[in-house]
């Protein structure tokens, strides 16, 4: 019964699977999806062009359908990573650790051994540096990870 509807909706199977695929992009999303259902729905497009033609087989169909799946998701990866190199206002928005670079704050705790903490706003950090008394200021050269390197300011 699922063979004569398949059959029977001649190129348009294409279409079905892209629109499924799209739909299931977006109850699952992951933009991977998104590429190869385009791919389907561009197959299917060729298909309702070449139905007719004797080469055009199920398995000429399926090699088109990869070679797009293929080339599309490479024009989409090329779309996103383009957006990501984007200038933005903000190019520390979300690295907080990157924002105290430059700041100086006083020693909670003696840095022994390497290592110490400091308090910047509400938060207590961890820093590494050359050994110094508790109390004395400091100034955040860099951070890598949750760790900030410091120098007596």
């Amino acid at each position: 019964m699922l063979m004569g509807i398949l059959s029977d909706l001649g190129p348009w199977n294409w279409m079905l699977l892209g629109f499924v695929l799209l739909v299931l992009e977006i109850v699952l999303p992951g933009v991977f999806l998104l590429w190869i259902g385009i791919a389907a729905i561009l197959t299917g497009a060729l298909s309702l062009q070449l139905w007719d033609v004797s080469l055009w087989t199920w398995q000429v169909q399926v090699l088109v359908f990869l070679a797009l799946s293929l080339i599309s998701a490479y024009v989409g990866k090329r779309v996103t990573d383009a957006r990501r190199d984007e200038e933005t206002d903000e190019p520390l928005l979300n690295r907080r650790a990157d924002q105290l670079v430059g700041r100086t704050a006083v020693l909670e705790e003696p840095i022994l051994d390497g290592y110490g903490r400091i308090r910047l706003g509400d938060t207590t950090w961890r820093v590494a540096g050359p050994d110094l008394p508790a109390g004395t200021r400091v100034r955040v050269i860099s951070a890598k990870g949750g760790e900030l390197q410091v120098e007596a300011a």
